[in-house]
């Protein structure tokens, strides 16, 4: 392995075709299409931060099916609040995730 200083002051050296860890981890996830499944994990991990720990609290269960996301509530007023503003949860997530994570959010 031939390794070539980065500037002539360094003493610190790099072969010219190496790639960073993060992207190749990238291209990894992308070639085994699994950006989506880890997408999915992340966002019902941080399902509290996004939401707050008032809704958290009162929320059962979260999973993702066909990008879909279902939250099971045990509050029926809770449930009927965040029904009435769907669009605008689901704005929420897709911005705290980055990009489009879910299509739909079902209240159970």
């Amino acid at each position: 392995m031939s390794l070539r200083p980065l500037n002539p002051r360094s003493p610190f050296m790099r072969k010219a075709d190496t790639i960073s860890l993060k992207d190749s981890i990238d291209a990894m996830l992308k070639a085994y299409k699994l950006n989506g499944k880890i997408n999915e994990v992340q966002l019902v991990a941080s399902w509290e931060k996004i939401m707050g720990k008032a809704i958290s609290l009162k929320t059962q269960e979260v999973f993702v099916r066909n990008r879909k996301l279902f939250v099971r509530l045990s509050s029926a007023p809770l449930k009927h609040e965040l029904n009435m503003a769907k669009t605008k949860v689901i704005t929420l997530i897709n911005s705290e995730m980055g990009q489009e994570v879910i299509d739909d959010v079902v209240f159970l």
